[in-house]
């Protein structure tokens, strides 16, 4: 039996979205392995050293330590985390989830080569991430995001008007400010169109949307925070995907969106189009381009023979990302 120490942002409140440590970490316990968390302590100083603590206390019962890695202030996390592995002789896998890490690995090059040179080995979910990687001379393989396909239901959708969905946490990176604009100028066209909003508020920008949506006169509906069960039979009222990140890798609400056999529009960004075939199971257009994303939505409408092939496709590429396809990389990798 392999013992297995997640950490991550093992966080359950309404201002945190589902984290990879709380999926994962569920499927390898599905298939056997035993799986220790850290952390779920909401104060950032006390989490860290929580996940330190467990590294230390676990040391002699753990055969690996994951690592979920983002290019923000949890990338300090990822580095004192892997060195107290290298301390105790832990071999660690750096999961890469920031689609800004780039920017760390040309900005912080001697504290990326402490995490990524001593790794037992980088795992990206994102093909795009695992090139870059790569580039700068990091041994990176590649394990995409897992879903259960069984927990996405292909349901029949009306075309009568635009029905948006935007399934993401409200951070400025992820523009959701766009989808508001999006839908002012949409509303011009199709005066039933709808949008809904879905995700926690992460750093004050869903205030920030609401009142540009008040501004505009729109009635946008705004979930906060959902369950992935919740959003999933919400998703069935609405009849497009669109994603408005400026920054990206390759996020599982867009994969979850193809399950579920959305017409998607994305911004064109990061990892997105390693994700997405432009025209094929999704459209691209360039980041922060209104009129861009509107003719996209206005042609998904008009065309069935488009929005036919796009949501058949995006079904089709999602089941290559199904836990079954996955799950033998990982235990080739942790045996």
């Amino acid at each position: 039996m392999i013992n297995v120490l997640y950490i991550g942002n093992n966080l359950k409140n309404k201002r945190s979205n589902i984290s990879g440590v709380q999926t994962l970490g569920v499927l390898l316990e599905g298939d056997g392995f035993t799986v220790y968390y850290a952390s779920s302590i909401p104060n950032k100083i006390l989490r860290l050293l929580d996940m330190l603590w467990c590294v230390f206390k676990l040391q002699h019962k753990v055969d690996y330590v994951l690592i979920d890695t983002y290019s923000t202030q949890n990338f300090y996390y990822a580095l004192l985390v892997s060195q107290c592995c290298r301390l105790f002789k832990i071999p660690y896998v750096p999961i890469l989830h920031g689609g800004n890490l780039s920017a760390r690995l040309e900005n912080n090059p001697k504290l990326s080569a402490a995490i990524f040179k001593n790794a037992h080995q980088n795992v990206s979910p994102s093909l795009f991430l695992k090139e870059i990687f790569q580039n700068y001379g990091y041994d990176t393989i590649h394990i995409s995001n897992a879903i259960e396909i069984q927990n996405y239901p292909l349901t029949c959708k009306t075309f009568d008007a635009p029905k948006l969905l935007w399934v993401r946490s409200f951070s400025k990176i992820y523009n959701p400010k766009l989808a508001i604009r999006v839908f002012s100028i949409l509303k011009k066209t199709y005066p039933n169109a709808t949008l809904c909003m879905v995700g926690p508020d992460s750093d004050g920008t869903l205030r920030k949307v609401s009142d540009l949506a008040l501004e505009l006169n729109l009635n946008v509906k705004f979930t906060g925070k959902l369950s992935k069960s919740e959003w999933i039979a919400l998703s069935k009222q609405y009849n497009i995907f669109i994603n408005t990140t400026n920054v990206d890798n390759t996020p599982v609400s867009v994969i979850e969106a193809m399950a579920l056999g959305f017409p998607i529009v994305s911004t064109n960004v990061g990892g997105i189009p390693f994700l997405i075939s432009h025209n094929d199971d999704g459209v691209l257009v360039s980041p922060n381009d209104i009129d861009a994303m509107v003719n996209a939505i206005i042609k998904i409408q008009l065309d069935q023979n488009l929005r036919t092939n796009l949501m058949t496709n995006a079904r089709l590429k999602s089941e290559h990302f199904t836990w079954s396809a996955i799950k033998p990389l990982w235990k080739s990798l942790l045996s």
